[in-house]
């Protein structure tokens, strides 16, 4: 392969939106990991004698570091130098447990950053770019900038707000229900529309449930997939009077994979020791009779948790919806009708509050085999 020199790409839109995709799609490998650091992916690439040529990949390792521009340099080699990086996230500027990535640029002597987004963080916003211009780096911004939110929503949203970035998952009958009554299980979906929602645990840093849901169903709520229960999410519990039983799945794998419990502040201080014995962590939020929802994720958000998942009954769902922290809907469609003894959706909403007037944006319609998955987005 012959390379040209210097080998900075030549502008062509099309080019630099796919090698974008392809660093959005790296990135993609460390969601559910990284909390808090993004997801970042990276490439570093030279103009070679029959087109662009990829000579390092990266992403972010598990914990959030090494960074994925680090990554993507150290395959590259001295290969880099005057070479172009594409990266999802503006790289960081700032001293924190690793060097910053914009130091480790600049060193390998890299001739140009392609960056999807700005980075939010106060830390950085603007002033990686700023450090690498002024280091004699060329720096081109906002290809696939759509896209690059979307994939640091939790980052962006934790900044922003203080708490993660939230997609309720449902899974509906066609007629609206989720159960049986009274608040009995039922299998709504089929086996690949199942495998799809473990797949979206191992993709978020926590999964949320109310009460109801962890007595009605104890639920494992773990991703069990092949080769990837060690990828199973934080479970949380909403549990204003602490009822979970001892005796439950959650409670006897806390030591596996982490359990937190959100209290009241009058929850009885002997079950709440008891609780902590069996590796729960327990949240006790100031008031003494419910819980508000969210100052419980700006815990959840302090405590690094980026992506949450919602798979919460009928009343956490509602609640979410209600209290306008819905950010992302994963909403599953069967084509089983439940009937009248069927448990709604939402309690006392229509479904359709789902997406009416919330600034919802439907992404379209997926099938999955007999299923369907329709995907809403905020605005």
């Amino acid at each position: 392969m012959i390379f040209s020199a210097p080998s900075a790409l030549l502008r062509d839109p099309v080019v630099d939106a796919g090698l974008m995709s392809v660093a959005l799609g790296l990135g993609r490998r460390g969601l559910g990991r990284t909390a808090p650091n993004p997801a970042v992916g990276a490439l570093v690439v030279r103009q070679g004698d029959q087109g662009p040529v990829i000579i390092g990949r990266g992403w972010t390792q598990p914990g959030g570091r090494p960074h994925a521009e680090t990554e993507a340099l150290a395959r590259a080699g001295s290969a880099a130098r005057g070479a172009t990086l594409f990266v999802t996230l503006e790289p960081c500027c700032h001293r924190g447990k690793s060097p910053p990535c914009t130091q480790a640029i600049i060193a390998a002597q890299i001739g140009t950053v392609v960056s999807a987004i700005e980075d939010p963080n106060p830390k950085v916003a603007g002033q990686g770019h700023a450090q690498l211009r002024a280091a004699g780096i060329a720096v081109r911004t906002g290809i696939e900038a759509q896209a690059a939110r979307r994939a640091h929503a939790g980052h962006i949203r934790r900044i922003a707000d203080g708490r993660p970035h939230v997609t309720l998952k449902l899974a509906v009958s066609i007629d609206g229900k989720v159960g049986l009554l009274p608040h009995r299980p039922f299998a709504i979906t089929q086996e690949r529309a199942r495998d799809r929602v473990h797949l979206m645990r191992a993709m978020n840093d926590a999964i949320l449930i109310g009460i109801g849901t962890a007595l009605a169903d104890d639920p494992a709520l773990t991703c069990r997939l092949p080769g990837m229960m060690g990828r199973s999410p934080i479970r949380v519990v909403l549990d204003s009077n602490l009822r979970l039983p001892l005796a439950s799945g959650l409670v006897r794998t806390a030591r596996d994979v982490p359990v937190w419990v959100v209290a009241s502040s009058a929850a009885a201080r002997e079950r709440a020791q008891v609780l902590r014995g069996y590796g729960v962590e327990i949240l006790r939020t100031e008031s003494p009779t419910r819980i508000n929802l969210e100052p419980a994720l700006r815990w959840l958000g302090a405590r690094g948790v980026t992506r949450l998942m919602v798979e919460g009954g009928p009343t956490v769902a509602a609640a979410m919806i209600a209290a306008d922290l819905v950010d992302e809907i994963a909403l599953f469609r069967s084509p089983i009708a439940i009937g009248a003894d069927g448990l709604d959706a939402l309690s006392g909403l229509p479904l359709e509050a789902l997406t009416r007037p919330r600034g919802l944006h439907s992404l379209g319609i997926e099938p999955i085999g007999a299923d369907t998955l329709e995907t809403f987005v905020r605005v």
